[in-house]
């Protein structure tokens, strides 16, 4: 397990032991319990609660730049094939 050494406040510091211990956790759990916390909000995506919802979502990704229409799939397979035979060492 890694070691991190960090610099705060030491009215942080008091605040965060405070509340780690009103929580029955170290302060090493609750930092690590609150860093884990703001990644998983982060990483979270909104559900869409309505159909109009996820209408105005797929008219916002319509107003992106980029190309009129996504390539067919026959496209795809061929740009992997074509990146396959590339990397390919011939041996």
């Amino acid at each position: 397990m890694a070691r991190v050494q960090l610099v705060i406040p030491d009215e942080d510091r008091d605040r965060f032991v405070h509340q780690a211990r009103r929580e029955g956790l170290t302060l090493s759990a609750w930092l690590r319990a609150a860093a884990r916390a703001r990644i998983e909000e982060g990483q979270g995506s909104a559900r869409f609660e309505s159909p109009e919802e996820l209408a105005a979502f797929f008219r916002e990704c319509d107003a992106l730049p980029g190309p009129d229409r996504e390539p067919d799939w026959e496209d795809h397979l061929r740009v992997i094939e074509e990146s396959r035979r590339r990397g390919a060492t011939g041996t």
